[in-house]
């Protein structure tokens, strides 16, 4: 070859390495952070996994448009965002029953936690670790299979990770840096809220996503809760559990399209509301007296392992067609962690704490 050739060739080869490190500086600009997160995703045990994002959440983007009123629209944003504009793609939500409760306490110190347990047909649980550009750090949880990714999907792989990272958007619980702990519970029945007015649309669990990235404790919460429109998850009625680090801790329902508060430190999955008070409340389900029983036994006052063991003893065991609970989370508010345990596997804790 000639030397004269062999130069061209050369530089040639050169531009093409530079294009290619150029596109690549682009493409890590537009999706660093999305990759970061999805290749973040590591199993902690059966049916449940952890994704800590760092960047833009894409909320901002979200209350521009106005929110969206179902879940359907709001998982069509969310392919638009982690593709960046590049991709849409119709998607369908399932739609099934749920149950969980939930219990608020101090501790012995002075302390506040909350647990809680999820209860579902059938769920792959996702820890979403969130510390976003704008808003606060979050640790929530959500149910890949509400998405419809399709049957036996699991985080596992780049793809099915990204994918994942929907859960920026929506959950079904969690906690912020503030101490600030929100759960979603079925409320009894199947009367969906569909508030229209002027205001910004969110979902049931938007709205929980929505709240810890902006709440500091409950009373700003419901501030939030007042700002929007509230549409229903899943095609029916639901009620939040709320709790912050000063103590208080209420459960937010909805009546006729309006929102109701009630205080209590327990709620399972009937109304607690005076307008509706037992709506759902089914013949044998003991629940939520038996953690009221515990929560007057001790004056509301209970260390870590009672709140453990208080929350662990109304979880739901696996039957026929329906999973029982699918993760358990003891949420300390007044130091902001929170220690997860999957499936009833109450021998392996794993806990997490809030970076800020």
């Amino acid at each position: 070859m000639k030397k004269g050739l062999k130069i061209a060739l050369l530089g040639a080869l050169g531009v093409v390495i530079v294009v290619v490190i150029v596109a690549g500086v682009l493409v890590w600009m537009e999706f660093g952070a999305l990759m970061k997160g999805a290749n973040s995703c590591v199993k902690l045990d059966d049916g449940l996994y952890y994704m800590e994002y760092r960047g833009d959440d894409g909320f901002d983007g979200l209350m521009t448009k106005g929110g969206f009123e179902s879940a359907d629209q709001l998982a069509g944003y969310a392919i638009e965002f982690l593709s960046k504009g590049h991709y849409k793609i119709e998607t369908k939500t399932q739609k099934n029953d749920f149950g969980c409760s939930a219990l608020t306490v101090h501790t012995p110190d002075g302390g506040v936690m909350m647990g809680r347990n999820f209860d579902f047909p059938s769920a792959i649980g996702v820890i979403m670790h969130c510390i976003p550009d704008k808003g606060y750090e979050t640790i929530t949880t959500f149910n890949v299979e509400f998405y419809g990714f399709g049957k036996d999907f699991k985080p596992e792989g780049f793809k099915n990770q990204y994918m994942a990272l929907t859960g920026l958007f929506v959950a079904l619980d969690g906690i912020n840096e503030k101490g600030l702990a929100i759960a979603d519970l079925m409320a009894g029945d199947t009367v969906e809220t569909h508030q229209r007015t002027s205001k910004p649309d969110l979902t049931t669990t938007t709205a929980i996503s929505y709240m810890l990235k902006n709440a500091a404790n409950v009373s700003e919460a419901l501030e939030l809760l007042r700002g929007i429109d509230m549409h229903s998850d899943i095609g029916s009625a639901h009620h939040y559990a709320m709790a912050d680090a000063t103590g208080r801790n209420v459960v937010v329902e909805y009546v006729d399209n309006e929102m109701v508060v009630v205080e209590t430190p327990a709620v399972a999955n009937h109304y607690l509301c005076e307008q509706k008070l037992n709506v759902g409340l089914e013949e044998g389900d003991d629940r939520y007296d038996r953690l009221c029983q515990r929560f007057d036994q001790t004056h509301g006052v209970m260390s870590e392992k009672q709140l453990t063991e208080a929350i662990s003893a109304v979880s739901q065991p696996q039957h026929e067609g329906f999973l029982g609970t699918s993760w358990t989370m003891v949420m300390n508010l007044t130091h902001p962690s929170v220690t997860y345990y999957s499936r009833r596997h109450f021998d392996k804790p794993f806990h997490f704490e809030l970076y800020r």
